[in-house]
């Protein structure tokens, strides 16, 4: 099976459609389309249902999706392996993080992986939640993934990173104890939270459960960087991971420490088997790294 065709194939479902993919790749939509018929002829199966001026994947072109990320990752593989041996001085990693954990622990450890390794660029995926982080990760699109409470996923190994306090964000002004804040006192405040089907409120909903209290949740957004500007504003209180809470406290919130002390843990994803020459080192770095 050509690579060069998977690879179209691939742009094709990447970019949404035919013309997307041959901009993406500097070559002509001819020789896009040309690729996939030459495929769909290989495997007998169409793989995309023409509709209008776009596509959509036949349950054969999805099923392709995921063997073709991997061929080619496959292959990325071996041509990194070779620049391994010249010392890392080209090639490229994907990682993906949720959002929360792009600030830390992941922006020093890229940074200094980048000051190692400055041949090596560096790809960031901002996925949904820990669901779609560990469908990356399967999938062959990120080689590494950073999340909290990893779910079991088959083919993936779960690595603990470190671990992150909570901490109360309150607006500017609020009044708070030098000694922090209990759950129960921070269900007296209003509360800014993401929707209940994401990691960082089931966090949140879970110290509540603990405690016995029942929040008032006055504000539900999915937008996770428009938290820390509605509780600046005053629509309520949140938690956040200590990293984010000093950020939020430079800009004016108020920040306390919880009592007793709330924590989540951060851990790395990759899948069974040999990994790049980067994303080996890039491992390597976070197992050297200070609470790896």
């Amino acid at each position: 099976m050509d690579l060069r065709r998977l690879g179209l194939f691939l742009a094709v479902v990447d970019e949404g459609g035919v013309t997307r993919a041959a901009e993406a790749n500097f070559v002509s939509q001819p020789s896009v389309s040309q690729a996939v018929r030459e495929l769909e002829r290989e495997l007998g199966v169409a793989l995309f249902h023409r509709v209008g001026r776009g596509v959509l994947l036949t349950a054969a072109g999805e099923a392709l999706v995921e063997p073709a990320r991997q061929a080619l990752r496959d292959v990325e593989t071996g041509r990194a392996a070779v620049a391994a041996v010249a010392g890392l001085r080209g090639g490229r990693l994907d990682l993906g993080a949720l959002s929360t954990l792009a600030v830390d622990p992941l922006a020093p450890l890229v940074g200094e992986f980048r000051r190692r390794h400055p041949g090596v660029a560096i790809a960031l995926a901002d996925p949904d939640d820990g669901s779609a982080l560990a469908g990356l990760v399967a999938s062959g699109e990120c080689e590494i993934g950073f999340t909290v409470a990893p779910d079991a996923h088959r083919g993936l190994v779960a690595r603990r990173v470190t671990a992150q306090d909570l901490l109360a964000v309150l607006p500017p002004g609020s009044r708070v104890s030098g000694r922090g804040l209990t759950v129960a006192e921070l269900a007296a405040h209003p509360i800014v939270a993401t929707p209940r089907a994401t990691i960082t409120r089931r966090q949140l909903d879970d110290a509540f459960a603990a405690a016995g209290v029942t929040p008032d949740v006055a504000v539900v957004t999915a937008q996770r960087e428009a938290i820390l500007p509605l509780v600046l504003a005053g629509a309520g209180a949140t938690l956040l991971p200590r990293p984010l809470a000093e950020q939020a406290a430079v800009l004016g919130a108020v920040v306390a420490p919880m009592r007793p002390a709330l924590h989540r843990e951060v851990h790395l994803l990759h899948r069974e088997g040999p990994l790049s020459p980067a994303a080996a080192a890039f491992l390597a770095l976070v197992e050297t790294a200070p609470g790896g």
